[in-house]
């Protein structure tokens, strides 16, 4: 008897897509004028800093949505895409770096039709793929632009002492954003499980709590390592990325649809595990997750130890924080959050009790997704051909679904 699926894409989806768009133009806005603010107050090396994180960032997630588009060209779904397509128009969006803006207009104009006209889950399922890639370039983007940013923010409050409350709570606000935008993804991820399977908003909350409460510390401890010692963020970053690079080239990840693009999601998972974790691949997860926290909790601590070290070698430069007080701090939220993941996987883990394989968040969905796709559009087709009463064709795979889901559903569940 064969098992029935559904896809997930809620109202409430659908009006946070169009809040994320909202704030995504919001964000460009706040960028220009922090750019702007720097010249005025002739702080160019901060200026080129920040320029350099906006066109990186951008680039970042251009060439994935570029990458993205290329696979499925003849396959494309909405009506503004093939508008695109049709006017050879797509790859100059993603030349212009406006691809993502692309995107936005195909999600909320197949999820707006799909509302208003009571569509079929066919075009749901479409929906909850657009909104799936748009989720993850959202996620590359809050960690190649908005992670960096409040670090370099962070670090210039600390070395000109401008630490008030207010100032706290917009540092928090932005850390509170980076741990909304984990949470979503990994909210958007639960969509293509069944009902039973779907993630509830108390999940999605202590999801993000547990997010939280391990980024600030992170984030804090660079910001604290970059105030005083500036020059050598640069070669932390470095040296921790390559090799979280080479920790993910060692998962054998099978994401992009060419092999040669494969470093560049590599590279990707590598700049995100810089800050969070970010499950890749099937296997011992529990230890790999241990393995993780424990090194980047070491790491956390060394950053913080080189940060108190210069405090105390230049008592009364750096006197607006004080060490006793901060290292423990950052260090009990950390633990706090550690054990808040670890309640939300025994208790609040939508199939945390359903399903005893091992899947990754992150990829074990998309196996039931491409079987699902292709299951609505074998019904799909039965229906037009009984309608028609046109002689019996075979049923092919729906091709609109995005070769790369496939393949990462065939690797790691074959």
């Amino acid at each position: 008897m064969e098992e029935s699926f559904q896809f997930h894409y809620s109202l409430l989806d659908y009006l946070f897509t169009l809040v994320g768009l909202l704030l995504f133009l919001l964000d460009i806005a706040l960028d220009v004028w922090t750019v702007v603010s720097f010249y005025k107050n002739g702080a160019y090396v901060y200026m080129a800093v920040m320029i350099f994180l906006l066109l990186g960032s951008s680039v970042l997630l251009q060439v994935f949505s570029w990458l993205w588009y290329s696979d499925y060209l003849d396959n494309i779904e909405t009506k503004v895409e093939k508008f695109a397509k049709k006017h050879l128009l797509i790859k100059t969006f993603h030349f212009l770096q406006l691809g993502v803006y692309l995107r936005y207009a195909g999600v909320i104009e197949i999820s707006t039709t799909h509302f208003l006209q009571h569509t079929n889950s066919f075009t749901e399922g479409v929906a909850v793929y657009l909104n799936h890639d748009l989720q993850m370039l959202r996620l590359f983007e809050t960690f190649s632009e908005s992670a960096p940013q409040l670090i370099l923010m962070m670090s210039i409050i600390l070395q000109r002492r401008e630490l008030e409350i207010i100032t706290g709570l917009k540092i928090l606000t932005s850390a509170a954003a980076i741990a909304s935008s984990v949470a979503m993804y990994h909210r958007c991820m639960r969509a293509f499980l069944p009902e039973k399977c779907k993630m509830s908003w108390i999940s999605t909350g202590i999801y993000f709590l547990w997010n939280l409460l391990v980024i600030i510390p992170r984030i804090t401890a660079l910001a604290l390592f970059c105030s005083v010692l500036p020059c050598f963020i640069i070669a932390h970053f470095l040296s921790l990325w390559m090799l979280l690079v080479l920790v993910a080239w060692s998962q054998k990840t099978n994401f992009m649809e060419h092999r040669g693009w494969e470093w560049l999601y590599r590279a990707a998972v590598g700049l995100i595990w810089y800050f969070c974790w970010f499950n890749i691949s099937t296997g011992s997860i529990k230890s790999k997750t241990i393995l993780y926290y424990s090194f980047m909790g070491l790491d956390t601590v060394m950053l913080l130890g080189f940060w108190c070290w210069k405090v105390f070698e230049y008592a009364g430069c750096w006197s607006s924080l004080n060490p006793y007080m901060v290292i423990p701090t950052l260090l009990g939220l950390y633990v706090i959050g550690i054990l808040v993941k670890i309640i939300y996987y025994k208790r609040f883990h939508p199939n945390g009790d359903q399903e005893k394989i091992t899947e990754p968040a992150e990829e074990g969905q998309l196996r039931q997704a491409a079987a699902c796709y292709e299951m609505e559009t074998d019904l799909k087709q039965r229906e037009s051909l009984h309608a028609t009463a046109a002689a019996p064709a075979p049923v092919h795979p729906f091709t609109g679904v995005p070769n790369r889901h496939r393949k990462m559903a065939a690797n790691f569940y074959s």
